[in-house]
């Protein structure tokens, strides 16, 4: 499944109007991150929201979306070199 869109101002939606979900694997290998990584930020509070339906997570592309754009660090100045 992929979170790119044409309109991201509106979520796609399915014959009855729902928006996709994406599943725990889904969103690790959308973002190239160990599953084990999505399930630390649940325990963390530190990844996008989720819903659960009996033992399963599931994400709306919207919300990983808006989770995504949150992540996004500043530029930085001219002439600044990020060393870590």
């Amino acid at each position: 499944m992929s979170i790119h869109e044409e309109h991201p101002t509106s979520p796609p939606t399915d014959a009855w109007g729902l928006e996709p979900l994406m599943d725990v694997a889904e969103l690790a290998s959308y973002l190239g991150i160990p599953l084990s990584t999505v399930y630390d930020w649940r325990v963390h509070g530190k990844g996008p929201t989720a819903y659960r339906f009996g033992k399963h997570l599931k994400f709306a592309v919207s919300d990983v979306r808006a989770w995504i754009a949150e992540q996004r660090e500043p530029s930085s100045p001219p002439g600044h070199t990020d060393r870590r």
